[in-house]
């Protein structure tokens, strides 16, 4: 989808040159543009981490960083820390992305199935990396199934399960935000004051909902790889 109301729309021409797209040049501009304002965001949080009056952006990211610790101990358990950076991570970087969509003259990179993808297949090599580092060859028990003569066709069976993963967690995200901003900017284009108004309410409690279920689903996954196969 290529939106008409962007602004940094003169990268287009110059992210043309090698073979992008304008809706692929959209989403790596403004993806660079959120993980700057992230990058600000964590030295403005962790500025003042030192001293004994912590200022207001540091007591915010502490409450957020502070919830996503402890869903992934009530997750995964205490094994599920190590994780905690790659997850919050991911759930920081969607959850801007998605809101970032709401914000007129701006595009959120979740629209871009480019975007999703990457997200879902980094969780998709870690599950399977952790796994193997966790259990060896033992790893593959997880693939074969509690009973031994069902175990060829269990194999298979789990195997396009696995490979189902990150094509559900890039498709459920990208259709979902690709979706609302589809309809967010007819609508700014018919009538473009107070008619949005709701849409954009709803995107974000869609934008949080999303970032929520991708960030649990890779808890999920990890999870389960470092649990032992029965």
């Amino acid at each position: 989808m290529v939106h008409p109301f962007l602004f940094l729309q003169f990268s287009r021409k110059f992210l043309n040159q090698f073979g992008l797209s304008d809706a692929g040049a959209d989403a790596i501009v403004y993806t660079w543009l959120i993980i700057i304002l992230l990058f600000i965001l964590s030295r403005l949080a962790t500025k003042a981490i030192t001293s004994r009056r912590p200022d207001g952006v540091q007591n915010f990211m502490e409450i957020i960083v502070g919830g996503i610790e402890n869903m992934i101990v009530e997750t995964m358990g205490e094994h599920g820390r190590p994780f905690f950076p790659l997850i919050a991570t991911l759930a920081l970087f969607i959850l801007v992305s998605n809101l970032t969509g709401l914000i007129p003259g701006f595009y959120p990179p979740t629209a871009n199935i480019n975007t999703t993808a990457a997200c879902a297949i980094i969780v998709f090599i870690t599950t399977h990396v952790v796994g193997v580092k966790e259990h060896g060859i033992g790893y593959l028990k997880h693939f074969m199934g509690p009973i031994v003569w069902l175990a060829p066709f269990m194999f298979f069976i789990e195997v396009i399960g696995h490979l189902s993963r990150p094509i559900s967690l890039t498709l459920r995200l990208f259709g979902n935000m690709n979706g609302h901003e589809l309809v967010l900017m007819i609508f700014f284009g018919l009538v473009p004051f107070l008619v949005p108004l709701p849409l954009m309410l709803m995107g974000v409690l869609v934008s949080f909902i999303q970032s929520f279920v991708f960030m649990l689903l890779a808890m999920i996954y990890i999870g389960g790889s470092l649990e032992e196969a029965h």
